[in-house]
């Protein structure tokens, strides 16, 4: 741990940074309060226009009938699974290893809904259609991450999604979509939201990650649907008095960065070229498929560490401020592109990237 305080420290001093759209502070609440009359009418338990009209909109860019706004994607997706499961009186959905719901949420699927978790696929790939096919137990839902973050944010071709959701209808299997990123994909599916979430039958989508916005999350499906969770959401506690300060960071960003999304996803694909340019160093997946991605580097984290420390102070450019380790001869670390890539001076960037190479050959 005092390893990755000593980057962070490091990677905040900096003038510059590659990753991200700059600090969470309270200056992102009152960028997007800014312009709003302060007789606006906050929401009340989920009822008001701020609310409803922002579940409205999302739900059409979304292609579903309804939405509904909660505080957090993990009380989103964990309702979202208990209908279907109730539905289908049957406690059993698949995911996969490295989902979300797997490995951050202290098994609340289980502990609070008694749910059992059919993991599928291999920990170092997506879902595919053969790991539906060959599903060995009947299961209520099955849930996909579209990108797949704990592996570089890879995605399933599109046929497959296609496949796999007609094989789902086909069998009464309910299809959900972990669309924390699900923006942050579209540009390289070339398909629209509403386009993706036709083959689910609900989806949930995050608000503070690519769009970067306080906090919160939409679950869309159909009206019946939508009406249950709200119910969901009240017994979780998530029917706040008022939503309205995520509800309006959540609008004024997605306006600000929806456009956004295919320059933050060309900006990732140059930026993980001048990785791969690094010896010891691979990003995964080698050409990414959204804003994100991961880079593997061929030595011990506490080496990595000095190397980028110095990088830092050398060229007041930030490229990571969390290193994670893979065993003791490697490490890794999480790139995801938003506005503060395109900011930065390409000759300063260039110029970074020569250091980051030189101190990485000098250790080989």
């Amino acid at each position: 741990m005092a390893a990755n305080y000593r980057i962070l420290e490091a990677f905040n001093r900096t003038r510059y940074q590659l990753t991200g759209h700059g600090k969470r502070n309270v200056q992102v609440l009152k960028e997007a309060f800014e312009l709003l009359e302060g007789s606006l009418d906050s929401d009340i338990y989920g009822n008001g226009n701020i609310i409803e009209d922002f579940q409205n909109r999302l739900a059409e860019i979304l292609g579903k009938e309804s939405a509904v706004f909660f505080p957090s994607g993990t009380m989103a997706q964990q309702i979202a699974l208990r209908i279907w499961s109730d539905r289908k009186v049957l406690h059993k959905v698949a995911y996969h290893p490295l989902s979300h719901l797997e490995i951050h949420e202290k098994d609340g699927l289980k502990e609070l809904h008694h749910i059992q978790p059919i993991l599928i696929a291999d920990k170092d790939r997506p879902v595919v259609l053969d790991d539906v096919l060959n599903l060995k137990e009947d299961i209520s839902c099955l849930l996909l991450e579209l990108p797949q973050r704990e592996i570089g944010g890879q995605l399933p071709a599109y046929e497959d999604l296609e496949a796999i959701s007609a094989y789902c209808r086909g069998k009464g299997i309910k299809l959900h979509l972990d669309g924390a990123r699900l923006l942050e994909v579209c540009p390289y599916y070339e398909k629209s939201p509403a386009e993706i979430c036709r083959l689910f039958d609900s989806v949930y989508i995050s608000f503070y990650k690519g769009i970067g916005a306080i906090a919160g999350a939409i679950l869309a499906g159909e009206t019946s649907f939508t009406e249950e969770s709200k119910v969901w959401k009240r017994r979780h506690g998530g029917d706040l008095i008022s939503l309205y300060p995520y509800i309006v960071s959540a609008d004024y960003y997605m306006d600000l960065r929806l456009p956004r999304m295919k320059q933050y996803y060309e900006d990732a694909k140059e930026l993980a070229q001048l990785y791969n340019q690094c010896e010891a160093v691979t990003t995964r997946p080698p050409v990414p498929v959204s804003n994100m991605f991961h880079v593997h580097v061929r030595l011990p984290r506490d080496k990595m560490e000095a190397i980028l420390v110095g990088i830092y102070e050398a060229t007041d450019i930030g490229f990571t401020s969390h290193l994670r380790v893979v065993d003791e001869e490697s490490c890794y670390f999480e790139v995801s592109i938003g506005d503060q890539y395109g900011c930065i001076p390409s000759d300063q960037i260039a110029h970074a990237f020569q250091q980051l190479r030189k101190e990485i050959a000098a250790c080989q």
